[in-house]
């Protein structure tokens, strides 16, 4: 099924990565992402749903959510935090109830922060 497109909607990402390889194993293995190779030779991906697509650069700074921070949805956050790990990311904020929602927030192997997000059941 073709991504929902619509003005204004979130759409691409390009993730800082200091070893791209790594990066496209470490989202695969932990979110699902679909990785696939572009026409140009770059590894690219789209998220688990997807309805977003982007691409992993090097050369460029980490991105630790000092400001905005992007989350990303997951099913069972114990099990995804548990994944983040074994795949070669930290926690860089343990899971919290923050009524209603469930967060966390993680490291990939390149440094980049991102927050997690369940729905609470």
């Amino acid at each position: 099924m073709p991504p929902t497109f619509g003005n204004g909607k979130i759409c691409y990402i390009v993730m800082p990565s200091a070893d791209v390889e790594r990066s496209a194993e470490f989202y695969r293995s932990t979110f699902g992402w679909k990785v696939r190779r572009r026409s140009d030779g770059q590894l690219a991906f789209d998220d688990g749903v997807g309805e977003v697509s982007g691409t992993w650069a090097p050369g460029l700074q980490p991105f630790d959510s000092t400001g905005l921070t992007l989350y990303i949805m997951v099913d069972n956050l114990e099990t995804t935090l548990e994944l983040i790990e074994r795949n070669g990311g930290t926690i860089a904020e343990p899971m919290r109830a923050n009524a209603p929602e469930i967060t966390a927030k993680f490291r990939d192997p390149s440094g980049n922060v991102f927050g997690l997000y369940q729905q609470e059941r």
